[in-house]
């Protein structure tokens, strides 16, 4: 079986292209289709391979005006291992699996993966292999499970178990979007009604306080002096919020000690952090069951782990219970000296540990965090509701008020 390690040493994906084909099948009967290859010799040699006398094959053309290829989302790549999983079970080959599953993607890059995996396992190469050629799909948790399904010759059991994880680690990534859109959005709704209001609505009424001759109370003025400021430099705060998101996203990209910042900034926040903490955990339990059934060494498994964790302070922990376990520390009095997890996790971990059933119990652990993580969300949805609107009404209200005040005034010394 492939180690992790060996896993990450994976190829570069080869650049493909589409070819048409019309030749003769075993039969003499005449057949014509498109598929996906590398260059023209290898595309005639799989069809030789499939049986296929072609007498025509050619580049397809690019369409010059044809929409930009959707993109390969990791819910497809859930969806795609669960059909598989699905066929296989059913007692359906490997390849025909391919040709099934690829006929029912509605994305067209997705069909074209599909079909170039199929291609490689014609070929003779493992799936392991296969999808370890396109690693930004495939991590190395993926190709290592189906590594270890081929070599046990349980690869539709592999398959079904890998489908679990990538559809229970997805839904938990929805799920923490969920809890973080909600509220996004309406404050950038608010904000941009201020700014209208602040741009359009308030000069109307500086035009008729103007008239008034009288000093207006301190909090119009402030309104009117936003009004102002924001009419006169409103591109510059485009040019902030422009240069400040992508500094941002920059920053992301190119620098580690950034994303290690923020990950430990966010698990100290009110209410979010918790529910990052929770899903965290999740994500830690669902992954070293996955990898530990299904037959990896604790120690390569953790490897895996670590980086599954999607927090810098995890991921720390985690490196640092693999050394410990590498030397004989159980793996629970290893996750205790580290700090950061609950003491649920922990005495689960100790159960299955002593009973021999650490996979089902880090199982049970996953199940209960991310149903954790469910609950805090819909109860965070339900508390940021009333918290938003009274925001709105706060600020929208006050500048209303705010324009109104000096009216009102007027109308008491009348």
């Amino acid at each position: 079986m492939a180690t992790l390690a060996q896993n990450k040493k994976a190829k570069k994906s080869p650049k493909t292209s589409t070819f048409s084909w019309a030749g003769l099948d075993r039969k003499g009967n005449k057949v014509k289709g498109e598929i996906v290859g590398e260059n023209l010799s290898v595309v005639r040699a799989t069809l030789r391979k499939q049986g296929i006398n072609a007498q025509k094959v050619k580049k397809k053309p690019k369409d010059l005006f044809a929409a930009a290829p959707k993109k390969i989302t990791p819910l497809d790549i859930a969806l795609f291992t669960r059909q598989l999983a699905t066929m296989m079970k059913a007692g359906v080959p490997l390849v025909q699996s391919f040709e099934i599953v690829a006929d029912g993607v509605d994305n067209p890059s997705m069909r074209d993966l599909v079909l170039k995996v199929k291609n490689e396992v014609e070929a003779g190469n493992s799936l392991a292999s296969a999808i370890g050629k396109y690693p930004q799909h495939f991590d190395d948790l993926f190709c290592s499970l189906v590594d270890a399904g081929e070599q046990s010759g349980a690869l539709e059991t592999m398959l079904d178990r890998v489908a679990i994880y990538k559809e229970k680690s997805e839904a938990l990534k929805l799920k923490i979007k969920k809890a973080m859109k909600y509220p996004i959005v309406v404050l950038i709704i608010a904000a941009v009604v201020t700014a209208i209001l602040l741009l359009k609505v308030v000069p109307v009424f500086e035009d008729l306080f103007a008239s008034f001759g009288a000093e207006l109370p301190a909090f119009t003025q402030m309104v009117l002096g936003m009004s102002d400021w924001l009419q006169n430099n409103w591109y510059i705060l485009i040019g902030v919020i422009v240069g400040g998101g992508f500094g941002f996203k920059q920053a992301r990209i190119r620098s580690q000690k950034f994303n290690d910042g923020l990950d430990r900034i966010v698990l100290k926040l009110p209410v979010v952090g918790d529910i990052i903490f929770k899903a965290t955990i999740a994500r830690f339990a669902r992954t070293l069951s996955t990898t530990f059934s299904a037959g990896v060494p604790l120690v390569e498994a953790l490897e895996s782990v670590a980086g599954a964790t999607g927090n810098v302070v995890y991921r720390n922990a985690v490196n640092t219970i693999r050394e410990e376990v590498s030397s004989g520390t159980q793996l629970n009095f290893s996750m205790r000296a580290t700090g950061v997890f609950p003491s649920m996790a922990l005495q689960m971990v100790a159960i299955g540990e002593e009973s021999g059933s650490l996979d089902t119990m880090l199982d049970k652990v996953a199940n209960y965090y991310e149903d954790e993580v469910d609950n805090a969300v819909d109860g965070l949805t339900s508390m940021m509701e009333p918290l938003i609107m009274s925001f709105l009404g706060v600020v929208i209200g006050g500048l209303i008020i705010a324009m109104y005040l000096p009216i009102f005034q007027i109308g008491a010394v009348v």
